[in-house]
C-alpha cells in the first residue's frame, strides 16, 4: 500500500510539474540575471599571438582530425541534452521523458538568453570570417565567436545532468567536454572560446541553482529520470 501512495503521489507530482512546464517555457534567467562583461575577460585581439596560437591549433586539427572526429563534431552542432545518450544509456529517449524534455529545452533557452547579447557586445570574427585559411567541417554560423554557445550549453547540461544522476558525473562531464571541444574541431571557434564558455555555463548552472522556480522543474524531471532509468533514490 506504501509503495502505492507514494507512486500516485509522484505521478501526481510530475503531472502538475508538466503543466506547469508547458504553460510557462520562457528561459529561467536572461543577460539581465548575469552581466558576462563583469565575469569574463575580453576575447583576445585579433591581431594578438594568442589568437594566432589559436589558429595554428585549428589549422593542425584541419589536416589530423579523423572521418570519425568529423562525423561527431557535425553531430554536437546539435543543442540538445540528447547528445549526451552515449553516457545515458538506451532509456535515455525523449519519447520516454516529456517533463525532462520539457526542463530541458528551458535551460538551453537560458543559455542562448544570456550569451546571446554579449556575442553582440564582443564581435569576435569566428576563425573562418578571420583566416580563409580555416575549412570548417561544420555548419558556419555568423554570430559571434565568444563565448561559445555550444561550450555553455554542453557545460550547463553536463552540470545539471549530473547532478541529476551523480553516480554518472565523470561520464558527462567528460562528455560535455568533448561536446565543446567539437566546436575547435569542426573549424568553428577558438580554443578561448570553448574555454570562455566552460565558465559561463559553470555561472549559469550556479545562479540556477538559487532559484525556486529551476528547483522545483529540475526536482520532477529528476524524479522522471531516474524513475525511467531504474535508478532509486538519490543518497546525500
Amino acid at each position: 500500500m506504501r509503495k502505492l501512495i507514494t507512486s500516485s503521489l509522484i505521478l501526481s507530482f510530475l503531472t502538475c510539474s508538466g503543466a506547469v512546464l508547458a504553460r510557462d517555457e520562457q528561459p529561467f534567467i536572461t543577460a539581465k540575471e548575469i552581466n558576462l562583461s563583469m565575469l569574463l575577460p575580453p576575447p583576445p585581439a585579433n591581431d594578438s599571438m594568442q589568437t594566432k596560437k589559436e589558429l595554428a591549433e585549428i589549422l593542425k586539427l584541419q589536416v589530423t582530425r579523423t572521418p570519425e572526429m568529423v562525423a561527431r563534431a557535425k553531430a554536437d552542432e546539435a543543442e540538445n541534452v540528447w547528445r549526451f545518450a552515449d553516457v545515458m544509456g538506451p532509456k535515455f529517449k525523449p519519447e520516454q521523458l516529456p517533463v525532462f524534455t520539457q526542463f530541458f529545452e528551458r535551460v538551453v533557452d537560458t543559455e542562448g538568453a544570456v550569451v546571446d547579447p554579449y556575442k553582440n557586445v564582443w564581435k569576435r570574427p569566428r576563425p573562418p570570417m578571420y583566416s580563409d585559411l580555416v575549412k570548417p567541417s561544420v555548419t558556419v554560423s555568423h554570430s559571434g565567436s565568444y563565448p561559445s554557445g555550444h561550450s555553455t550549453d554542453a557545460t550547463l547540461m553536463g552540470i545539471v545532468l549530473s547532478n541529476m544522476v551523480p553516480e554518472k558525473r565523470a561520464e558527462i562531464m567528460a562528455r560535455a567536454a568533448e561536446y565543446g571541444n567539437n566546436r575547435v574541431v569542426g573549424g568553428i571557434h577558438f580554443r578561448s572560446d570553448i574555454d570562455a564558455g566552460r565558465i559561463t555555463g559553470t555561472v549559469i548552472a550556479a545562479r540556477l541553482q538559487t532559484r525556486d522556480d529551476f528547483n522545483a522543474a529540475f526536482e520532477a524531471a529528476r524524479i522522471e529520470l531516474r524513475g525511467v532509468m531504474g535508478l532509486g533514490p538519490v543518497s546525500h
